[in-house]
C-alpha cells in the first residue's frame, strides 16, 4: 500500500500554515493548494505544492488526483461582500466537493465556523454546551456561506455516500490572546486542531457529521461530546492565558450574549475585526 495523500486547500492561510507541520506523518504526503505563494518543501518534508483557486474546476480536478482524503480550508475567512462569499466560499466549496467526488475521494473535512450559528444565544447552551448540530443562525454573509457549505456537505454525503465532516471552528490561533476575552471561550489551539483533524480522518464510517472545533476551555459554550465520539481528545485550555487578559476590555453586552460576538453587530459585508 502506498503513502496516504492528504489534500489541504487554503494551505497558505492561517490555519493551513499552522497545520503544515502538525499533520506530517510517516507514510503521508501533504498536497498543499492555495492561490498565494507557499514555502517549497523543506529537506525531508513530504509535501507537494499546488498553486490555484478552489473555484477552478480544472485546478481542483488535478489537485484531487490520487488523493485519499481532503481538508477544505480554502476560502474567505472573514466578512466580505455577498458576491465574494457566493463566488469563493459557496461556489468554491461546490467545485471542491464535486472534484473530490469525481476523483473517488471518500473522506472530506470542511472548515465551517461558529458564525454559522452566530445568532444563537450563549444562554441556549445546556450543561454540556450548545450541541454541534444546532440549526444554523448565521450572523453575517460569512456565516451564511459556512451554513451553505455544511448543507453542501450533507448533500454530497446523501447523494454520493461520501464521509463529510463539517467542523464549526471557534478561533484557531497560536494563543487566544488576539481575540481578547472572547478567545477564552472560542479558542482552538493549533495542537488540538491537529488532534481534531486526525480524529475526523481516522473515525470509521462517520457519514455526515457536524462537530465543534474548540479546545477544552473552561469558559466554552460549545459541546465537545460529538467530537469526542469521533476520538477527539483535546489537551489545551484557554484559561491558561486568562491572567494575561486581566484588565482587557470586555465585549459590549449586545455582543457577549451571542455565540458570534462582534460579527452580530458588524455591518453586513463590511470588513470585521477578529
Amino acid at each position: 500500500m502506498g503513502a496516504q495523500r492528504l489534500l489541504i486547500t487554503g494551505a497558505a492561510g492561517g490555519v493551513g500554515q499552522l497545520m503544515r507541520g502538525r499533520l506530517r506523518r510517516p507514510g503521508r504526503v501533504l498536497r498543499l493548494l492555495d492561490l498565494a505563494p507557499q514555502e517549497p518543501a523543506a529537506e525531508g518534508e513530504d509535501v507537494e505544492i499546488v498553486t490555484g483557486s478552489v473555484t477552478d474546476p480544472e485546478v481542483m480536478a488535478r489537485a484531487c488526483a490520487d488523493v485519499d482524503a481532503l481538508i477544505h480550508l480554502g476560502g474567505l475567512s472573514r466578512e466580505n461582500s455577498w458576491e465574494a462569499m457566493l463566488a469563493t466560499n459557496i461556489h468554491g466549496t461546490q467545485v471542491v466537493l464535486d472534484a473530490a467526488r469525481q476523483a473517488g475521494i471518500t473522506r472530506v473535512l470542511l472548515a465551517s465556523s461558529n458564525h454559522a450559528v452566530g445568532f444563537r444565544r450563549v444562554d441556549e447552551a445546556g450543561p454540556g454546551g450548545l450541541p454541534a448540530d444546532s440549526t444554523p443562525r448565521p450572523d453575517s454573509y460569512y456565516g451564511v456561506s459556512k451554513a451553505a457549505i455544511e448543507a453542501l456537505g450533507s448533500l454530497y454525503h446523501s447523494r454520493f455516500g461520501m464521509d463529510v465532516l463539517a467542523l464549526r471552528i471557534g478561533s484557531c490561533f497560536e494563543t487566544p490572546l488576539p481575540l481578547g476575552p472572547r478567545g477564552l471561550v472560542t479558542w482552538l489551539s493549533p495542537d488540538d486542531c491537529a488532534r481534531l483533524f486526525e480524529a475526523c480522518l481516522s473515525a470509521p464510517s462517520p457519514g455526515y457529521r457536524l462537530v465543534w472545533g474548540v479546545s477544552d476551555n473552561t469558559r466554552r459554550v460549545c459541546s465537545l461530546a460529538e467530537a469526542r465520539a469521533l476520538g477527539y481528545e483535546p489537551k489545551d485550555n484557554a484559561e491558561a492565558y486568562a491572567d494575561l487578559l486581566r484588565g482587557a476590555p470586555e465585549p459590549p453586552p449586545e455582543e457577549s450574549v451571542h455565540v458570534g460576538g462582534g460579527f452580530c453587530t458588524n455591518p453586513l459585508g463590511a470588513p470585521n475585526p477578529l
